[in-house]
């Protein structure tokens, strides 16, 4: 399912909220990139948070429900003339064209000097994609006898045991939609596989459109509903979806297509900070509605045998207390982080009396123990954990109540759960795979009770890429876990580049999947870092709580401890050193560029969020309240606003000598507001001429390039605009540490 149950929260619910990294792959079409399964509800117990208490407030299913109340005057404050108001904001909108056409020239004039050696990258990119392009093949829907499965923008049909290219029937095409630049995103079949809905999403947009098709000898298109984020089917012919729109999902609807047919809103949410979406349990017995906040959660149920009945609440919301629902024998499994500590936990209670005073304990995570994926089958579960940077599988059987674990190979640092539609299936199918290792297949046998490695058209695991695990000690003693790649061959390391990564927020890990520039650098002799600081997820949820709200700095100086046991170890060189960082990471990042820039010599940035004060402060933007929980309330707490003060990359920036800075952000970008990037790159880019001015004649003055993609977004951009992005940002790299000996060398000359 890409989308199993709602467990994909621990992987992708907070992300669909969140500052998500972009992924640079071309066959992403059926995982929802854009991080987003969150988690919701129905009787409709609302958080009325308007006195001082939080109280709940019982709203009947299915009501209408006023998004956000805001106080349109501060207390104190001069509401300016209307007239006045509209004069600033055409004022703000030149001024914001312009400094947007001179940025376009600006990059335009520029890029002639990293021409050559991105077009030689791409040639080496693209030759490694085709190398390896089979590993990242479409994931296979299997409904009995029937495999489903896209490719190319075509859905596809054959037999489960005959895939041979002439037993394969192409059902329809997004073209044949009027989507031709459009990839699915999302595919749910009904249960008698009369239907097939499907979600297309342009690169441009984070709406999708979602298409449900009536299968047959000539497939029709049945109905179109236009902003569609989650959708299941309860029966035959009843499917429920959520609509979305500026980023947020709060509706339920149903819709039908029996000989009667019509649409009907089942649920809203009222929070602002709470994400709905619906997932099916994997026996179908019920759909779940999942409202969730950052950290709090709260479900309904609809069951599947009755969808016209009213949903049933399972548990009502609790601050700080998230859970997932999935179905087992009349039983609720229900994986939450309620008990102490305030890890995940996987407990069970009957369907009838399901509120918390009757959770029971089924396991329960060790210390430090990420838990990255779930997926529950007839007599088994299975669990794929991260501890001290290793992956392992633990295997709990429901009929003998053991459990099992089991170590996987120590290159990898990824998982991959495969669709397992059937629930009882005997196998689970999954994926290994690191930043230098394409994906590999394996298979969990619960009938064996082991662990296969699965042949397929083979390309050798790399084995010249040495994998080195350490631990660096932050300002307050913590360890913090660094994962290394580099070249066995390579001598004299200290002298080699090195590209350190970083992100530290919303509990997601850093991403480790593999690229096919990693390998390029690898082969190339670089050194890969991934710093994995506090505010992150990979041990567990304490360490995203030690690094969000009044704990952001912590994050920042882990990045800093990383960096500098890097060097001591002999990895490279401040000289030779450059960070990238996406989207939340340009918090650390850029952070770190303003308290430490002699530890690196450039920095790339793609989609960051440099400008956290002020878009905090700013509550008509589509995100500021769901954020609030992972950045604080600076409108509300004069002590949150001065600690992001603290830290903020824009309002930190000083007259000093800054890295070489290469920033890709997007016009059409929902969560970075490019306004605040703009203002970044201007403010940067002063302060490292001040400096240069201030100092010496001849100190060398940083380039601070800003290129701003016309077409695509925040999540997601074409095969080809990746291709170039990375290309540039390896170009850059390339010519700023080629130089650096030499810029160096005539900057002490001088002095």
């Amino acid at each position: 399912m890409k989308v199993r149950m709602s467990y994909v929260g621990l992987r992708n619910f907070l992300q669909g909220l969140s500052l998500s990294v972009k992924y640079y792959s071309k066959h992403n079409h059926l995982q929802t990139i854009c991080l987003c399964s969150k988690i919701k509800q129905k009787k409709c117990q609302v958080l009325d948070c308007s006195g001082s208490m939080c109280t709940h407030r019982a709203v009947p299913p299915g009501s209408i429900l006023p998004w956000r109340f805001f106080s349109c005057k501060e207390k104190g404050t001069k509401i300016p003339s209307k007239r006045k108001q509209n004069a600033s904001i055409i004022t703000s909108e030149l001024s914001y064209k312009n400094l947007l056409k001179s940025e376009q020239e600006n990059w335009n004039d520029i890029s002639a000097r990293y021409k050559a050696m991105t077009e030689r990258i791409k040639e080496k990119l693209e030759e490694l994609h085709n190398k390896y392009a089979f590993n990242s093949g479409s994931p296979r829907i299997r409904f009995g006898e029937n495999v489903y499965f896209e490719e190319n923008g075509c859905m596809f049909l054959s037999k489960a045991d005959d895939v041979g290219e002439g037993n394969v029937d192409i059902l329809f095409s997004t073209e044949d939609l009027g989507f031709s630049d459009a990839f699915i995103q999302r595919i749910r079949i009904s249960p008698d596989q009369r239907y097939m809905a499907i979600s297309l999403k342009t690169e441009n947009s984070e709406e999708a459109t979602c298409f449900i098709m009536k299968l047959g000898h000539f497939p029709v298109v049945e109905k179109v509903i236009p902003s569609v984020f989650s959708f299941e089917w309860a029966t035959n012919d009843v499917l429920y979806y959520t609509s979305q729109k500026n980023l947020k999902c709060q509706n339920v609807f149903m819709t039908t297509f029996t000989n009667q047919k019509h649409t009907k809103l089942v649920y809203t949410e009222q929070d602002a900070r709470f994400f709905v979406d619906i997932y099916c349990t994997k026996d179908r017995r019920f759909l779940t509605i999942n409202s969730n906040s950052k950290t709090t959660s709260e479900v309904w149920l609809v069951d599947c045998r009755h969808p016209f009945k009213l949903p049933a609440l399972v548990q009502a919301r609790t601050k700080g207390v998230i859970y997932h629902i999935e179905h087992r024998n009349d039983e609720l499994y229900i994986l939450t982080t309620y008990g102490e500590p305030a890890e995940y936990k996987l407990m069970k209670a009957p369907v009838a009396s399901s509120g918390m005073e009757n959770w029971q304990l089924v396991y329960a995570l060790e210390k430090k123990t990420k838990l990255v994926d779930l997926e529950i089958f007839s007599d088994h579960c299975i669990m794929f954990l991260k501890n001290a940077g290793h992956l392992y599988l633990n295997v709990i059987s429901f009929v003998s109540h053991s459990v099992q674990s089991i170590k996987l190979p120590t290159w990898a640092c990824e998982f991959e759960l495969e669709s397992h539609p059937e629930h009882n299936t005997s196998t689970c199918y999954f994926q290994l795979t690191s930043p230098v290792h394409p994906p590999k297949r394996f298979a969990y046998s619960f009938k064996e009770n082991n662990l296969i490695e699965q042949a397929v058209q083979e390309v050798p695991i790399i084995t010249n890429c040495h994998t080195t695990r350490l631990l660096a000690k932050s300002k307050d003693e913590t360890l913090v876990p660094i994962t290394v790649f580099h070249n066995m061959n390579s001598k004299e390391l200290h002298r080699k580049p090195l590209l350190v990564h970083v992100y530290g927020a919303y509990g997601i890990d850093l991403n480790m999947s593999f690229k096919e520039e990693k390998l390029m650098l690898i082969e190339e002799g670089w050194i890969l870092a991934y710093c994995h600081v506090r505010g992150g997820g990979e041990l567990g949820l304490s360490w995203h709580k030690d690094g969000c709200q009044h704990n952001k700095l912590k994050g920042l100086h882990d990045l800093k401890a990383c960096i500098m046991l890097l060097h001591e170890l002999g990895f490279s060189q401040p000289k030779y050193t450059a960070l990238a960082a996406a989207s939340a990471g340009g918090v650390l990042a850029g952070a770190l560029c303003n308290t430490d820039p002699e530890l690196i010599r450039a920095m790339v940035l793609q989609a960051p969020f440099v400008d956290v004060l002020n878009t905090m402060m700013k509550t008509h933007l589509p995100l500021t309240i769901e954020e609030q929980e992972e950045w604080g309330n600076p409108l509300a707490d004069e002590k949150c606003m001065k600690y992001i003060k603290s830290y903020c990359p824009y309002q930190n920036i000083k007259p000093q000598c800054y890295p070489s800075v290469f920033i890709t952000a997007y016009e059409n970008d929902q969560r970075i507001p490019l306004t605040g990037v703009l203002r970044y790159v201007q403010k940067l880019r002063k302060a490292a001429l001040d400096h240069a001015s201030g100092t010496n004649k001849g100190n060398w003055i940083p380039n601070i390039i800003l290129d701003i993609q016309t077409t695509g977004s925040h999540c997601d951009s074409s095969w080809e605009d990746s291709l170039n992005e990375v290309a540039r940002h390896l170009a850059f790299l390339n010519k700023e540490l080629e130089e650096v000996c030499h810029l160096r060398h005539h900057a002490e000359s001088c002095k």
